[in-house]
């Protein structure tokens, strides 16, 4: 389960340039500058680094993913799900129309926010009640 998740540090989703006008967070050069932080130098060309382009997603557990609707990193879920969804694991994408970047922290104050907690809740009992037998 992840919440806004950032999953292609090679940043080369379509989102990073449709949505730069209405993310409410985050512009091209603070992804670029919390970006090269995170990376310390390392290719961002890995698996490990941009799983929603290049990892093998063979034999995942079920994943779900929420966004909001509204952030430059949008298609790091979108592009992991349709790669889960294509090597058969299960996937959920969740996204939230008009919220920002991990909204879910807005819970008690956005109606939305609450919602999606609620969501994923929902999904991580359905999937303990599974793994229990």
């Amino acid at each position: 389960m992840a919440f806004s998740p950032g999953l292609d540090m090679t940043r080369t989703g379509a989102s990073m340039k449709t949505k730069e006008s209405i993310d409410p967070v985050f512009t091209r050069a603070a992804l670029e500058r919390t970006g090269a932080m995170y990376l310390a130098g390392q290719n961002p060309h890995q698996p490990l680094l941009s799983p929603a382009v290049l990892a093998d997603l063979t034999g995942f557990p079920p994943i779900l993913l929420q966004a909001g609707g509204n952030e430059m990193i949008l298609d790091d879920s979108t592009r992991l799900a349709a790669r889960a969804q294509a090597a058969g694991v299960d996937v959920i994408l969740d996204i939230t129309a008009g919220v920002p970047h991990v909204f879910q922290s807005f819970a008690g104050m956005l109606d939305e926010a609450d919602q999606a907690l609620d969501r994923a809740a929902h999904f991580l009992s359905q999937q303990l009640r599974h793994a229990g037998g």
